[in-house]
Parts: structure tokens; C-alpha cells; sequence
């Protein structure tokens, strides 16, 4: 009789296995699944641990198969999150509370994960606002691919004058007086907003190492054990990845990562991908931590980033010739890639030189795929099946939905991308959140998305018959995504042999209301059998707790998504709490009723403007 590791019981446990659809209890072994719905059959040693699960859900790990997680995690710790948060009121309060926690020299920075349409007010914030709450410390906010928002201070360090010429692709908006706004323009690429953080502080290494572990156990929070990098801008490597590296080194990483490699030079795309084949390959690694193959940049005549403010851009005429040279480079050395790509004009270029590349150098066993999709057509969906391609889909349409229905229509948003005929053609589809400068890293936002069909704002966008059940999202999130590793029946399912990545809920995800799926997250997270997040009745089993650092980090007072204001948290960090203002409801109703009355305003507030959207540029007031 084999001794268990680690024996679970008194669950509901999906398992996605075909062969064994729902268990109560497993038994796991050096870190995979020996026993399902048998545990009695395996001996109980001085070390094995017990847990009962007291009837919540397990699900699979979740796996994001779009992620920038290594990039993410060097700069986690000095990012204050509006993810998640219900008003612009509480978005400008924190950043009140982090411009007074930051030390001089240091930047309070919000990038991505968040949109206007999930405030209560529907609106951004205004450059008048940020300079109030911030007039010395610099603030960079940036709101998707399209635009970020500097207050005074902020430009002052970067050294934007009225003097400063606008970068190619980018336009720094001016008052009359020729100095610069605070607005800074992606026209028609983000280079612009993206080379403006580049020129802020960085953290030194002991806090890059622990602020990649703290971004690590947010994602594990919400039930996410696998990652599947997509590289990034000014993501170099080897360079940048030696702090995840030396996590790996240590044993301290508690989600997998499988890394793509983004390059980073224009016009030198060959030289990085000859030196990277030289250096490393698919497959180079473990089940923690390995290299996935190239992507999602593979030249940059081919980015086509979407910004549904602006015009779809027209791609270089040196696109064919340029990424024609580097896929037939990577077909030859047997490298997997994967290429951004957000509108259907651009993916019948790509398609064209793929298929040329494909008559001299068979792609036939190279799990290459595409990003994004929004636009794809049907006749391009044919041809990404004939090439045995797949497609990695993320919620960015959550974000930017309302954009894209006042450029295009509705009737266009209705596909944006067109998941259930990806599904219906029997291409691989991986789900994910591009997090973390566009999209939020939750993935159950991003489920929410897939089964509700709607936008972060509330917006509806898709027919009944183009959104998922909730069993093919959450296979899109495990057993779909897999595939995009080259781990199929590896990972994704709770079943014998696989690696035993699972998670409690904290609600049923299959039978609560729609709109609670998105504020799901684990009680318990367990990544090769060991227990990395765990609270509530859990708690006991949850490893201990490790600082945040430095000492001033957002992450230490405000955490990850969806916290306005952790009161306890502050409190440790001794954050002042203004006093609660007593009124009239209090005093008929006590507190806790008046607290109840504001949410529930709130609440009807963005309901009444649910369908709203269109603000655009207007909502900034100079």
C-alpha cells in the first residue's frame, strides 16, 4: 500500500477528467494524483497531511495562457491596483494615502487592470484631480494601450518640456502655451506610454525577488497555479529573468511558468532569435519553470497593437519579408511561437507568410498559435485549423468593449474574438487576461467574461449562442490552456498521474448568480501537492507569511485586486483611517445600515448607466 503525501476528502471535486466527472477526495504522491475518489486505499504516515475540504468546490489550477508574470513581478510591489475597485472616489483615496507613504525620489505608479466604466461615476480621473492629491511625488497612470495620465511632478521627472518633440507613434498633448498636458497619446502604438514607465525607479533585486514572490502569491489567491509567459518590452533576456530564475533556484515559486521570448530590437529581430536558439529551447527546464518557444513579438513590422480609439494601423510593407525570415528560422530549429495579433487584416498577412513558410518547412507537430484574435474572420479561422495552429484568447474586450462599439458597432462586438466558432472549427483555444498593463490579472473576471458575455461596465456584447457554459470556460482555463505548453494531459484535469495543481472556492462557481463568479477566489491553493494559499478554515495549513518590501510598497497597505482600502492592513502600517462621519441614517439605523445604503446606491448608480459608454476623450477637464 502506497503512502500518501497528502489526502483531501469530504469535497465536491470537478475533475474535467471524461472518465470520472466529479470525486470527494484524492490522494497525492511527490507531487501528483495517485488516487481519485480511493484515498482509504492508500496508508496515512507520521507525514502525511489531511485535509477536509468540509464540502467546498475544487476545481483544476487555473492556468492564464497570456500572462506577463515575469515582467509583472519585478515591479508588483511598487503598484498601487485600481483592479477591481468600485468607484474613482476610492481609486483617488488610495492614491492620496500611497502619494503620502512614498518616499522622495520614488514614483506612485497604476498600470493597467482597471477601466472607467467600472466606477460608479463612469468616468476617468482628470489631471486637475491627480496634481491636487499628488503636487510633489510623480504619478504615472496608465489606462490600456491608449493613453496615460502624468501629473506635474511626474513630468518634471521625466523631463518632458515644451521643448520635448513627440516620439514616432506617440504625441505629448499641449496646452496653448506649448507645455505639456500630462496626457500622453499612443498614436498609433503604446511605444510612447510604455518607454515613459521604463524611465521611472527600479527596485533593487532582494525587493525584486520579493515582490515577483508577492505577485506570485496574489495569483494563487485567486486560483491560479499555471502561467504561460508572453514576454514583453523591455523584458531582455537573460537578463531580466534572472530573479525568477534564482526564486526557481531556491524552490520558491508557487506558479509554473512556462516563458516565451519577446524580442526587443527592431530591425535586429534575427539576431536575438539566432543567439536565443544558441542559448536555450523549448522544453529547457521543469514543470516550475521552462522555455515555451518564441513570441509574442516576433518582428516588430508585425505589431499590430490595438488601440480602438485610433484607426486600425496599416502594418510596414517589410512585414512578409521580415517575419517570413524569423518563422522560417524558428520552423527549422522546431521553436513553438505565438504572435499578437488583434484585427483580421493583419492575421491574413501573417496567415500568407505562415503558409509559405509552412510549404518548405512543415509545421506539422509545432504548437505555434496566435494572440488575441478579436476580428478574425471565419476564412482565417479555416486556415489557422489547416496549419494546426491555435489561438490564446484573453478579456481585453472587457476592458475596452465600450470603445470598440462606439468605433465599429455593435453588431461588429458581437465577435470580438469569436470563441465559440474557434471551438466549432476544433482549434485549441487557451483563455488568459494579457494581464497586467491592459487587463486584470483576475481570472475570474475573465471567466465572468466568457460566461456572461459582458464588459467590466456591465455592457452586454455578445448573443446568448456565442457565450461559453461555465464547464467550457473553465476548460478553456485548465485543459485548454495546457495545450498551449506542450503539457496536454500533463496539467488541466484532476485525474491520475497529472500534476496535483487544484483549488477550493470560495463559492460554488457553478451555481452561483452570474455576477458573484467574478468576485470568486480560493480558500486553498495547492500547486504539486503543496499547499501555497490557504485561509478561512484553511489557515492552519497556509505556509507563513513573508514581508513586503520595500517598506512603502501600495501592496503592503492596499493588496492586490479589489481591496479600495484594507483596513486591518493599514492599520499595520500605520496608515491614519479618517473617522467615520455619523448622520441621520446612522442615528435612525445605526452604521452598518448607512454603510449598506452607499453601497446600494452605488450599485444602482452604475446599473442606471450600464449601457453608457462613449466618453472617450471628453471626460478630461484641462
Amino acid at each position: 500500500m502506497k503512502t500518501a503525501d497528502l489526502i483531501i476528502f469530504n469535497g465536491r471535486i470537478t475533475t474535467l477528467d471524461v472518465n470520472y466527472s466529479e470525486a470527494t477526495n484524492l490522494a497525492i504522491k511527490d507531487g501528483r494524483i495517485i488516487g481519485v475518489d480511493d484515498a482509504e486505499a492508500y496508508e496515512r504516515g507520521s507525514e502525511t497531511k489531511v485535509i477536509d475540504l468540509q464540502g467546498r468546490r475544487v476545481i483544476p489550477g487555473l492556468n492564464d495562457s497570456h500572462l506577463h508574470v515575469i515582467r509583472g513581478g519585478l515591479n508588483y510591489n511598487m503598484e498601487l491596483r485600481w483592479d477591481g475597485v468600485p468607484s474613482l472616489a476610492d481609486g483617488l483615496r488610495m492614491l492620496k494615502e500611497q502619494v503620502q507613504r512614498t518616499p522622495p525620489g520614488q514614483w506612485v505608479r497604476i498600470v493597467g487592470g482597471w477601466s472607467e466604466f467600472q466606477f460608479a461615476e463612469r468616468r476617468m480621473p482628470t489631471l486637475e484631480e491627480i496634481n491636487e492629491v499628488a503636487p510633489e511625488t510623480p504619478v504615472f497612470i496608465l489606462h490600456l494601450y491608449c493613453r496615460a495620465l502624468l501629473n506635474k511632478a511626474a513630468l518634471r521627472a521625466c523631463g518632458y518640456t515644451k521643448d520635448t518633440p513627440n516620439p514616432p507613434g506617440g504625441e505629448i498633448q499641449r496646452a496653448h502655451s506649448g507645455d505639456p498636458t500630462g496626457l500622453l497619446i499612443a498614436r498609433p502604438n503604446a511605444t510612447i506610454l510604455y518607454a515613459t514607465l521604463a524611465k521611472g525607479p527600479k527596485l533593487p533585486p532582494e525587493h525584486q525577488m520579493n515582490s515577483t514572490r508577492h505577485f506570485m502569491l496574489e495569483l494563487n489567491r485567486l486560483g491560479l497555479t499555471s502561467i504561460i509567459d508572453a514576454g514583453g518590452g523591455f523584458q531582455n533576456y537573460p537578463e531580466d529573468y534572472a530573479i525568477v530564475e534564482e526564486l526557481h533556484r531556491r524552490d520558491e515559486m508557487t506558479v509554473r511558468i512556462a516563458y516565451n521570448l519577446f524580442t526587443q530590437k527592431p530591425k535586429h529581430e534575427m539576431d536575438d532569435f539566432v543567439r536565443w536558439t544558441q542559448m536555450t529551447g523549448p522544453g529547457k527546464g521543469d514543470d516550475f519553470f521552462r522555455c515555451n518557444g518564441a513570441g509574442e513579438m516576433l518582428v516588430f513590422s508585425a505589431a499590430d497593437f490595438e488601440d480602438f480609439l485610433e484607426p486600425r494601423p496599416d502594418l510596414a510593407t517589410s512585414l512578409e519579408c521580415e517575419l517570413r525570415d524569423v518563422v522560417l528560422l524558428l520552423a527549422a530549429n522546431k521553436w513553438p511561437f505565438r504572435l499578437h495579433a488583434t484585427y483580421d487584416e493583419s492575421i491574413t498577412r501573417f496567415l500568407n507568410v505562415f503558409e509559405e513558410v509552412n510549404r518548405e518547412i512543415p509545421f506539422k507537430g509545432l504548437n505555434w498559435f496566435f494572440d488575441h484574435c478579436e476580428t478574425i474572420s471565419d476564412r482565417n479561422l479555416e486556415r489557422v485549423k489547416a496549419l494546426g495552429g491555435g489561438i490564446a484568447i484573453q478579456h481585453r474586450m472587457a476592458y475596452q468593449g465600450e470603445y470598440f462599439m462606439e468605433r465599429y458597432g455593435k453588431k461588429a462586438a458581437e465577435r470580438t474574438p469569436p470563441v465559440r466558432r474557434m471551438l466549432e472549427f476544433g482549434i485549441p483555444v487557451g483563455a488568459g487576461t494579457d494581464a497586467t498593463r491592459v487587463a486584470s490579472y483576475n481570472p475570474w473576471v475573465s471567466l465572468y467574461w466568457l460566461v456572461t458575455g459582458k464588459t467590466v461596465g456591465g455592457v452586454s456584447m455578445y448573443p446568448d449562442k456565442s457565450r461559453l457554459s461555465r464547464e467550457e470556460a473553465l476548460r478553456l482555463y485548465t485543459q485548454g490552456s495546457s495545450w498551449f505548453s506542450s503539457e496536454t494531459g500533463k496539467k488541466g484535469a484532476i485525474a491520475l498521474g497529472q500534476l496535483a495543481d487544484f483549488v477550493g472556492l470560495t463559492d460554488d462557481y457553478f451555481s452561483v448568480p452570474e455576477e458573484q463568479i467574478k468576485g470568486i477566489e480560493s480558500v486553498l491553493t495547492v500547486v504539486g501537492g503543496k499547499v501555497v494559499h490557504a485561509i478561512d478554515e484553511f489557515a492552519p495549513h497556509a505556509p507563513p507569511p513573508i514581508p513586503v518590501l520595500p517598506e512603502w510598497s501600495p501592496v503592503k497597505v492596499f493588496g492586490g485586486y479589489g481591496a479600495p482600502l484594507d483596513v486591518r492592513k493599514a492599520a499595520r502600517a500605520g496608515v491614519p483611517m479618517p473617522q467615520h462621519q455619523h448622520s441621520a441614517e446612522c442615528h435612525h439605523h445605526g452604521c452598518a445600515h448607512a454603510a449598506h445604503q452607499l453601497l446600494a446606491g452605488i450599485e444602482e448608480a452604475r446599473n442606471r448607466y450600464a449601457d453608457f459608454f462613449g466618453l472617450g476623450c471628453d471626460c478630461f477637464a484641462f
